[in-house]
């Protein structure tokens, strides 16, 4: 037989089609679409609460000794995330690419060929890209851009990083240490450098777990105020030191992490920053002032010989390898704990 203006179906075919289509109509929708579910975004770290990073946790841990064993557990099929990226990206965009695909979904990168806030709103973007995908990670310039999306989309957004913060290395970057030296509560870390987007949410994040914080940095490149406040607010027991003096700093912790002196969309003041910052090279020296069991942390990329030299970044305290390694499983853990699928 044939349909009106449509190709041949086989008999059997279009019998199987008019019962399933009949069921349709008759029966009622027994699933639960995600859109009715409440729904989370994760834009800073201040959006977790401290039992949901132990969730997180569990679930990472779970899909990462699968992993190992080769299995990838298909917790999302048929689910799309958009990538939403106005940056360059390599461990960002591939662990959150493999990720969603070892959970049995899809992944599309949307670079500036979609305009996102510039051929039209992004509260009519936010709205109509909720409609085609079940999760946005977004990678932007402006913290503000991410936020506004959120407020739009109708789907959950991730903060793949922004200006402001960089929630899920920080995420990465926690769990590392957990696997390292067991539970965070009561663990040092030591952050050298400038007060940028990745420090704030270890900042926050060392807060929400029981962490102290340490933070050595040129005077007027300290956390500014209304980030202090937004701490004091979301992690008021949160026991942190600020210095001018990295050696204090690194006395009794148990990681030393640093990030480059000039981010991206800095790249004018980098000169500038090199001569304010060269007391703050994490080199062998400055290590020395550390335990011996601490561990060197970057996120990456490293501008080598500027703010950590080849001998510590390659040395046998370095595991910014596992870390990097650990924004796959830790970005499945989220997205799974996201789209409440469970593991």
């Amino acid at each position: 037989m044939a349909t009106e203006g449509g190709p041949e179906i086989e008999p059997r075919s279009a019998e199987l089609l008019r019962v399933a289509t009949s069921r349709l109509a008759a029966e009622p929708r027994q699933y639960t679409s995600l859109r009715t579910r409440p729904m989370r975004h994760l834009i800073t770290f201040g959006d977790l609460k401290s039992a949901e990073i132990d969730r997180i946790f569990a679930i990472t841990e779970d899909l990462k000794a699968k992993y190992e064993q080769g299995l990838r557990e298909p917790l999302l099929p048929g689910r799309v995330m958009a990538l939403l990226f106005e940056k360059p990206s390599l461990r960002t965009r591939v662990s959150f690419e493999a990720g969603i695909a070892q959970l049995g979904g899809n992944s599309l990168f949307l670079g500036e060929d979609v305009g996102w806030g510039a051929r039209e709103s992004i509260a009519d973007f936010g709205r109509v890209l909720s409609e085609y995908v079940d999760v946005i990670v977004v990678r932007a310039k402006a913290h503000s851009k991410a936020v506004e999306l959120a407020k739009f989309a109708t789907c959950s957004v991730i903060n793949g990083l922004t200006d402001y913060e960089h929630p899920c290395q920080a995420m990465a970057d926690l769990y590392t240490l957990r696997e390292l030296n067991g539970p965070l509560a009561g663990q040092t870390l030591a952050y050298v450098g400038d007060g940028n987007n990745v420090a704030r949410s270890l900042a926050r994040g060392c807060g929400k777990v029981g962490m102290k914080f340490k933070i050595a940095c040129p005077k007027g490149y300290e956390f500014d105020k209304s980030f202090l406040a937004e701490l004091k607010r979301d992690v008021p027991t949160l026991k942190m030191t600020v210095t001018h003096d990295p050696c204090e700093a690194l006395r009794g912790a148990d990681a030393v992490y640093t990030d480059v002196w000039a981010s991206m969309g800095q790249e004018d003041e980098a000169d500038e920053r090199r001569k304010l910052f060269k007391d703050y090279q994490v080199n062998e020296r400055l290590m020395a002032y550390a335990p011996s069991s601490a561990w060197f942390m970057h996120c990456l990329p490293a501008k080598r010989g500027e703010e950590v030299c080849d001998d510590v970044i390659d040395g046998t305290q370095s595991v910014v390898v596992q870390q990097a390694a650990n924004r796959l499983h830790v970005q499945k853990g989220i997205l799974a704990w996201l789209l409440a699928a469970q593991a």
